[in-house]
């Protein structure tokens, strides 16, 4: 497009040096060359615009020197210096609006025809006009400039924005699959070690004591109804979109039903000694939750390493400012690194599950093997109060 308006102005420009404004062969070589400069100037101006704002100064000082009058080619001007205060080089900017200003009274100065009714007064406004076109031209293309950082700017904060956004929802779905796997972690490592531990009962006597077969049996069926119950509450918490009129999900388990579990575990052969101090009252449902699951986590890997004979004790201290959890048993335990590395087999999440729950409600957790042996897991949980 550039180099069809150049062509174009080349065409005209080349209309007025043929009509005989200009004298002289040498006139006509300079003039020719001028324009050629000018319309060059067009053609790349969007690829060197400073190179050709330097070009259009060149052109304008020979028309100065040599006596080119102003001509159809030196619309030029106009242009490159719309062009570059378009840009961002703002020396050339500045450059281009001077020049600009300099032009007309340059041009007034070399070509003015001495006119005795013609007062300095009137060759001021005249020289004010002529300079109004130059001025334009800077203004508009400053102004398309500024737009023109408004709008990327508008952009990067856009792009920026969206960022975040997708960090913030990619940091979101992390703690929500977080949330998730601890919970199907609470709920099926549990209820299952339950059913193998019964199971594994049930087939050893099956033939020897069949009620205590039986009541095993009992025991694990119950257990895979409390562990689908269980299911269907998280299930009915993922859904979030089909309200409670699908069906009736089972309430969150809290410290009310930990002497529900305390009996499961007692059920499996596994003595467990629970004890309850201070003032019982209503908890924050994420305090209820967290305590539970602690309880249920740390009687399960004491079922899981405290070897043959193990006993536990848990015990819950209702405080002023914070519910004291602990658990502990006096097994073999197992290594430190298996908890924190999430269980022997590599599946489990341990002491990592825990500590997520404690950090959730700004609690702090301390767990590891006891001194006399067995292991230890001490959980303080702050209370907000309820409304």
């Amino acid at each position: 497009m550039d180099t069809f308006w150049a062509v174009l102005l080349l065409g005209v420009a080349g209309l007025w040096l043929t009509s005989g404004f200009l004298h002289g062969i040498g006139q006509n070589a300079v003039g020719l060359l001028v324009v050629l400069a000018l319309c060059t100037v067009v053609a790349l101006r969007r690829r060197a615009p400073v190179r050709m704002l330097l070009l259009a100064t060149a052109a304008g000082v020979a028309q100065l020197v040599f006596g080119v009058e102003t001509n159809p080619a030196d619309f030029a001007m106009l242009v490159i210096i719309y062009t570059v205060a378009c840009g961002n080089v703002r020396w050339a900017s500045r450059y281009a609006l001077v020049g600009g200003v300099c032009a007309p009274v340059l041009s007034r100065l070399r070509w003015r025809e001495p006119d005795p009714y013609t007062t300095l007064w009137q060759d001021v406004v005249v020289t004010v006009f002529l300079a109004i076109p130059f001025v334009l031209a800077w203004v508009m293309g400053d102004s398309l400039r500024t737009r023109r950082a408004y709008w990327a700017q508008l952009e990067e904060r856009a792009t920026r924005l969206e960022k975040e956004r997708e960090t913030q929802s990619r940091i979101a779905v992390a703690a929500e699959r977080a949330r998730i796997a601890r919970e199907l972690h609470d709920v099926v490592a549990h209820n299952v070690s339950v059913m193998v531990v019964q199971a594994d009962g049930a087939a050893y006597v099956l033939k020897s004591a069949p009620d205590q077969a039986r009541q095993a049996l009992e025991t694990i069926s119950g257990t895979g109804r409390q562990a689908l119950a269980e299911m269907r509450r998280l299930l009915g918490v993922l859904r979030t979109g089909e309200g409670a009129e699908g069906g009736e999900y089972v309430p969150q388990p809290g410290v009310e039903q930990l002497a529900d579990l305390v009996e499961q575990v007692r059920g499996t052969g596994l003595p467990v000694e629970f004890t309850v101090s201070g003032e019982e009252r209503p908890l924050p449902s994420g305090v209820e939750l967290t305590a539970y699951r602690i309880v249920q986590e740390a009687l399960t890997n004491t079922r899981k390493h405290g070897g043959p004979g193990v006993g536990a004790t848990v015990s819950i201290v209702y405080g002023e400012d914070s519910l004291e959890l602990l658990v502990e048993d006096d097994g073999r335990g197992a290594r430190q690194e298996l908890y924190d590395e999430g269980g022997a087999d590599g599946l489990g999440h341990g002491l990592i599950g825990m500590r997520e729950r404690v950090g959730m409600v700004g609690g702090s957790l301390d767990a590891g093997p006891r001194p006399g042996g067995g292991f230890r897991i001490s959980a303080v949980l702050p209370l907000a109060p309820v409304r």
